[in-house]
């Protein structure tokens, strides 16, 4: 089967609707799948539900999907440097599901692995256990949390295969390996795409057989998002 595609519009045809559940990799602005974004920025859906660690920044990444409002709910644990975000949540036009970032992580990991939901100490007796089954293991409280799955995910790698064996490098491997497991269908762009020969087995961080469709993005951005700086030595 072929995986690769011109681009990121046709990559995600036939695959968007609205209302429907994104995973989108990527933590801050390092390892965003942000021609993707793009893409599902121009398709016009609508009424998303976002899986993601954070919402971009204002005008980049996520940012722009808030900007447009086709974001209705975030599931994130970090939304701090959007402004944009802040303001759509504090007026009550943005739906937001708060998890710590731990648990955000092993909820994701978690429904890529078939697991419907998993015990944790972290949240007993605040507000993010309002409302969840909490159970006591070993005189320990725990709260219950479910996996998520979603319908599609999209993740950027720094190298891959044809084959869709995916690649991630330093920091961009963060929430981009599980989200591709995570998901009914996975969209993964790829800063050098290779044939199947050319990538170590033993380096591949995502198995092909999570992926189905793939672009090649060979100058992507490579955005800061805090500058700090200082004067150079004389």
């Amino acid at each position: 089967m072929k995986k690769v595609y011109p681009d990121a519009t046709a990559a995600l045809a036939g695959l968007l609707k609205d209302d429907m559940t994104i995973m989108a990799g990527g933590f801050g602005l390092c390892g965003i799948p942000e021609t993707l974004i793009d893409a599902i920025k121009l398709s016009g859906v609508k009424g998303l539900t976002v899986i993601s660690n954070n919402a971009g920044v204002d005008g980049i990444g996520l940012g722009i999907l808030l900007e447009t409002r086709q974001i209705r709910k975030m599931i994130s644990s970090y939304v701090g440097e959007n402004k944009t975000f802040a303001q759509q949540y504090l007026g009550g036009e943005l739906e937001l599901e708060f998890n710590p970032q731990g648990t955000l992580a092993e909820r994701i990991r978690a429904g890529g692995a078939g697991i419907p939901a998993f015990f944790t100490k972290t949240g007993v007796g605040t507000l993010i256990a309002e409302g969840k089954e909490v159970r006591e293991f070993d005189g320990e409280q725990y709260v219950m949390e479910r996996g998520l799955f979603a319908d599609l995910a999209i993740v950027h790698a720094w190298k891959g295969d044809t084959e869709g064996n995916l690649i991630y490098r330093k920091t961009a491997r963060n929430f981009n390996p599980m989200m591709a497991t995570a998901a009914e269908a996975t969209v993964a762009e790829v800063e050098h795409l290779v044939e199947p020969k050319d990538v170590d087995p033993d380096h591949v961080h995502t198995p092909g057989i999570f992926v189905q469709r793939i672009i090649h993005v060979p100058h992507a951005k490579k955005h800061i998002e805090q500058r700090t700086t200082r004067p150079r030595a004389a």
